[in-house]
């Protein structure tokens, strides 16, 4: 991971599941938990669920109703919001995730958290997690109609959020957000090489990658002692 030119970056932008919280517990939830539920709540076998369920899954990847609790429990004509609730216990900070965003702040950068979880998870998260403190704002992508995906989105942020994307940080952990990112101008982007601590790391192809969040901080503060 290089060292990022921190004199040069103003606003940091930040992912939240899988940036922030590992991303187990999303993964368990739509790959084990919901498949469960689902056949237990519809009297069908798990293979029969997870037959139904995949394409349903596939369809929607990367568009803002994946991202829908509502659209998933219309679509699946159950509570998500209510499942959700049944493994919150596995909702947990990457490591020292918030010792960077402590130092973000002492620093005096805008934080800003963007993610395309739906409010109803934002939510769940912000209960179990204590996040909101160290953001000047928390927005959900459904606040504007479009995914982080969607160039439509970066300028919805920046029209609420005024932001100079050349002097903006952007982390992510998924590859077409951060090239949607990159196609509007931000000009500082990470990935994360293993957002699911249960999973191995993976390889993030042309960008650079956060491994560990206290890399950021050393040099954080190191351009916080710099001359001049």
């Amino acid at each position: 991971m290089p060292l990022l030119p921190w004199t040069d970056i103003d606003s940091v932008l930040l992912d939240m599941d899988g940036t922030l919280l590992d991303l187990h517990f999303d993964n368990h939830f739509w790959l084990e938990h919901l498949p469960q539920r689902y056949a237990e709540l519809h009297g069908i076998d798990r293979a029969t669920a997870e037959a139904e369920l995949l394409p349903l899954f596939q369809q929607h990847a990367g568009k803002l109703s994946w991202y829908c609790t509502d659209f998933w429990s219309r679509e699946l004509n159950l509570s998500v919001r209510d499942l959700k609730r049944e493994v919150a216990h596995l909702i947990a900070l990457r490591p020292a995730a918030d010792t960077f965003l402590a130092a973000l702040r002492a620093a005096g950068k805008r934080v800003v958290l963007i993610t395309n979880a739906h409010r109803d998870s934002l939510s769940l998260k912000l209960e179990r997690v204590e996040l909101a403190p160290y953001f000047d704002r928390l927005i959900s992508s459904h606040d504007y109609g479009f995914p982080k995906e969607d160039q439509q989105f970066w300028f919805a942020l920046q029209q609420e959020f005024p932001f100079e994307p050349a002097r903006s940080l952007f982390i992510d952990d998924s590859l077409p957000i951060l090239r949607s990112a990159r196609q509007f101008g931000v000009g500082h982007l990470l990935a994360i090489r293993q957002p699911d601590s249960r999973k191995a790391a993976r390889d993030t192809e042309e960008f650079a990658a956060v491994e560990d969040y206290r890399q950021l901080c050393a040099g954080l503060e190191a351009a916080g002692r710099a001359p001049g």
